[in-house]
């Protein structure tokens, strides 16, 4: 369980070294123009939570503290949490990337609040949403997937 934990985040850095370090080279809206960049942490999270998908579905069907506490305090919990995570977090980062690419924000705005995402996705959602409600949209019919 340990090394699909270890795992799930090292499937999504490249995307986001893409997004972050490479964010005007061509290939990178090119290969971020999938939504299925999210698949490789999403397979993880599969592979965790299928053989206890019984207990997923316990804790999220019925939402209460001490069920869900329980499940996330088992190895497979942290890690199906943890590949979730990493999936929506890649998911909302490669939005940020286009908006901010349609709305011309600089990429030396940008790379900071994507990686307060990897790290801190919701405020990092909130301090884009700040960037985005000051800027107008320059040519977002071209550069959107």
């Amino acid at each position: 369980m340990n090394q699909l934990f270890q795992l799930t985040f090292w499937l999504a850095a490249p995307f986001w070294a893409l997004m972050i370090l490479a964010p005007s080279w061509r290939w990178t809206s090119r290969i971020l123009a999938s939504p299925w960049v999210t698949l490789l942490p999403l397979a993880v999270y599969a592979l965790v939570v299928g053989p206890h998908f019984g207990a997923l579905w316990t804790a999220v069907s019925r939402p209460d503290l001490p069920v869900l506490q329980a499940f996330l305090a088992q190895p497979y919990g942290a890690a199906a949490i943890w590949a979730h995570l990493v999936a929506f977090d890649l998911f909302l980062g490669r939005w940020m990337y286009f908006e901010a690419r349609a709305r011309g924000i600089h990429p030396l705005v940008v790379g900071p609040i994507l990686l307060l995402t990897i790290f801190l996705s919701p405020i990092g959602v909130v301090v884009f949403l700040a960037v985005r409600s000051a800027t107008a949209p320059k040519r977002a019919a071209n550069l959107r997937p």
